[in-house]
């Protein structure tokens, strides 16, 4: 009787929709044929996905500063789309090296998709009056005492030195512009290819090394990782669950029954995702093992309660109508907070983590509705004569019974010590909170890049020798009844010049104002003089600081790839030196811009906020679970185990310095929502093993037996699923497995340790209070 009361409450309560599953037992082949033409509908789906690989769409927001850097990106397209060729190298100077330099420069104005390229070869000789400057480098090389003057020169001119030389003369950069609609049309990963290979053999007889970097770059290496991880977590993960539901099962048939629900749940997903034109990027690239998780975990559920049932000497369809009917339900709930975890992130301003949460919720109802529908199906078709299945199942039940041996024993271990236990989650929980509400947001590109490629390694020397990779501009606007040449113009963009010049975190920086302070060396930096000098240049070149049609300029200087908590002191100093342009030039805007200043002023608001919609997220389940269990005890007694994996985790990214990233605290948001699927069957299950007027441990320790079990199972199978990430190229995913699988692993703890505890102090408490109580209320509050 009171399993049939707990039961019909948990049913009620989930509105009825593990009924669904029913139609599987009674319509098989319609549900096949059904299940079957959205198969089909999702594989097509899946040849419609793309890979974003954009390393701004982190920032994509509706505000203001973002609008500012689109419009940079529009009127100045080379702004942030330059391949960067790191050359270095102690014999980069020798005659041979620079010969063979030089060599390369002209070879790489035939590379597909160039539309121009600067290099210590560009750099001009001082002007004379009345003639055009020669090279620098000039096209016969000389020898003896005139080269060793010839490099001496070379080091100590001023728009090579700190620019595209390093002072110790061992690195040197050739930055290429692209064409954007010819990459477009010939593909990234050929255009790159073309140019690292066009470097790599005439430069290989030189013996200097050769890297590339630069947004392209990095773009080709993020959409390369991404396929790579996409395919490596499908089989990684299918893999090893498949392999512990054959260890535990010990039938081929019940391992088909667990693991076919996350297969059919990620092709159908993927499916979606590409008819809703959704692109994988380095977050979405998280949901194929994440959403083959959630399709294990409650399958996982069904199927043990399903073979139990069976061993009971129950039919195959009785057996999984009892599943459907009284793991159904938690189930459902399951299922509802898991993808309630990802409204959270509906929040965030950046448009990519609001797709990746709309995305997981998806998901989330996708999972339960093939879980729901399938299990039944498949245990319907796959099995055949009970009773022998039953009896071959019961002698090859040694794994299972091992597993309910150690839940029993653990069990026993809480029931003798609940208050110890409950004590030690009361001060663990407090004193890994107080870590965790301390870690500081951090934000670096080179996180969002993978970290065994060349672009890393080729910004890290950028970094070290000319003052970094990363590009910074301002952009200056002056009103439309004013032109370029205007010597209040030229007038302002000096200033801006020198104070970016002037920030000494902040090196390599280019305008108009340096032709102009290049002229000046001879005394014909004249506006005309000017205006003739860049009319004299290729368009490639002057396009990347002036759109005079635009009326607007940009000084563009770079920056290492630091944390953002050390690069925005760097930008609000430079803001603080541009207010004094700005007091006596109101008539001018002057905006600093550029993908680093985005990540520096937003990173942490964005990674604030996110921490916010998790601590509201906690809150709100909390309530959730109360309401739906109809009882304020659950709400008292999930505290502590709901907080505890969430806290630890974040104990562990303050031990590893690691700090709140956005891959940190996406992941455990989407950890804590996975972890609560054990919360809620455990729950579910305590509540049907509560007996009127018996001790509160008998309950407890029945639950843990019968539920444990399949706890343990997809608690593992989670947390590898999610863990496999750490194989990934990609910094920020391999922290997001890493975070995930150790926030699984402490839920687990926490269901099967601290909730049970908290459980029976409460309930003790309570008792004792009441000075007995009814035994009516004892039972309404399990």
């Amino acid at each position: 009787m009171q399993n049939k009361q707990a039961t019909k409450r948990v049913r009620s309560l989930s509105f009825g929709l593990e009924r669904i599953g029913l139609l599987s037992l009674h319509y098989p082949i319609l549900m096949v044929v059904l299940l079957t033409a959205i198969t089909v509908a999702a594989f097509f789906g899946i040849q419609r996905l793309k890979v974003d690989d954009s390393l701004s769409e982190l920032f994509h927001s509706d505000t203001p500063e973002f609008h500012t850097y689109e419009t940079l990106s529009s009127r100045f397209p080379s702004s942030e789309y330059d391949v960067l060729i790191v050359i270095t190298g102690k014999t980069l100077l020798e005659r041979s090296s620079l010969e063979a330099l030089r060599d390369l420069v002209l070879e790489l104005q035939f590379v597909d998709g160039m539309s121009g390229e600067v290099s210590l070869f560009s750099a001009r000789e001082a002007p004379e009056p009345g003639k055009i400057p020669g090279p620098v480098v000039p096209a016969e090389l000389p020898t003896g005492k005139a080269y060793d003057d010839l490099i001496q020169q070379v080091r100590d001119n001023q728009i090579i030195k700190g620019k595209l030389l390093s002072d110790d003369g061992t690195l040197t950069l050739i930055l290429l512009a692209l064409d954007r609609e010819t990459v477009a049309s010939k593909g990234l990963e050929h255009v790159v290819t073309q140019i690292h290979d066009t470097a790599a053999q005439i430069l290989g007889p030189t013996g200097l090394e050769m890297k590339l970097s630069g947004a392209p770059v990095m773009q080709l290496e993020i959409r390369n990782a991404v396929k790579h991880d996409r395919d490596l977590y499908n089989a990684l993960g299918f893999l090893f669950g498949a392999i512990i539901a054959y260890a535990f099962f010990r039938r081929f048939s019940l391992m088909v029954i667990a693991a076919m629900p996350p297969i059919i749940a990620i092709v159908w997903s993927l499916g979606l995702f590409g008819w809703l034109g959704f692109k994988l990027n380095l977050f979405l690239n998280v949901m194929i093992p994440l959403i083959m998780v959630l399709g294990f975990s409650d399958s996982m559920q069904l199927t043990v309660a399903t073979r139990d049932r069976m061993l009971s000497g129950k039919s195959r369809l009785d057996a999984s109508r009892y599943a459907l009917l009284v793991v159904g339900p938690a189930c459902v709930l399951s299922s509802t907070t898991a993808a309630a975890s990802f409204i959270a992130l509906f929040f965030s301003s950046s448009a990519l983590i609001r797709t990746f949460g709309f995305a997981g919720a998806l998901s989330t109802l996708l999972a339960f509705l093939i879980c729901i529908t399938v299990v039944p199906l498949l245990t319907r078709l796959l099995i055949a004569h009970d009773h022998k299945f039953a009896t071959d199942m019961a002698r090859d039940n040694k794994a299972m019974e091992v597993l309910k041996g150690g839940c029993a024993k653990l069990a026993g271990f809480v029931i003798k010590r609940p208050v110890v236990i409950m004590a030690l989650g009361i001060f663990a929980v407090v004193t890994l909170g107080a870590i965790y509400t301390n870690l500081p947001p951090r934000y670096r590109l080179a996180d969002q890049v993978p970290d065994q490629e060349q672009a890393v390694a080729a910004s890290a020397e950028l970094d070290k020798k000319l003052t970094g990779a990363n590009p910074l501009h301002v952009m200056i606007d002056w009103p439309d009844d004013m032109s370029l040449y205007d010597p209040e113009v030229l007038r302002v963009i000096g200033e801006v010049h020198q104070a970016v010049q002037s920030e000494p975190d902040v090196g390599n920086v280019w305008s108009i104002e340096t032709l102009r302070r290049w002229l000046a060396e001879t005394g014909e930096d004249t506006p005309q003089k000017l205006k003739e000098y860049v009319d004299i240049l290729p368009g490639y070149l002057t396009q990347r600081f002036i759109n005079p049609e635009a009326h607007s300029a940009v000084v563009t200087g770079r920056v290492p790839d630091i944390d953002v908590s050390n690069l925005l002191p760097v930008i609000e100093k430079l803001e603080k030196r541009l207010d004094v342009v700005r007091k006596y030039n109101p008539q001018f805007t002057m905006q600093v811009t550029g993908l680093s200043a985005i990540a520096a002023r937003n990173s942490a608001s964005m990674i604030s906020n996110l921490n916010m919609g998790l601590t509201t997220e906690i809150a709100f389940i909390c309530l959730f679970l109360g309401l739906v269990f109809r009882s304020w005890l659950v709400v008292v007694v999930s505290v502590v185990p709901i907080l505890f994996p969430v806290f630890s985790a974040g104990a562990m990214l303050a031990l590893s310095g690691e700090g709140l990233q956005f891959a940190s605290i996406v992941a455990l948001i989407v950890a804590f929502g996975l972890s609560l699927n054990a919360t809620v069957h455990y729950l579910n299950r305590l509540r049907l093993e509560t007996r009127e007027g018996e001790d509160p441990s008998i309950g407890v320790e029945r639950a843990t037996v019968l539920i444990g079990p399949a706890l343990v199972l997809t608690s593992v199978i989670l947390a590898f699923g999610l863990g496999v990430t750490v194989l990934s190229a990609l910094p920020s995913l391999r922290l997001f497995g890493k975070l995930a699988a150790l926030t699984l692993i402490a839920a687990l703890v926490g269901d099967l340790v601290l909730l049970p505890a908290c459980v029976l102090v409460i309930r003790r408490m309570m008792a004792k209070l009441r000075g007995g109580g009814s035994a009516e209320t004892e039972k309404a509050n399990a």
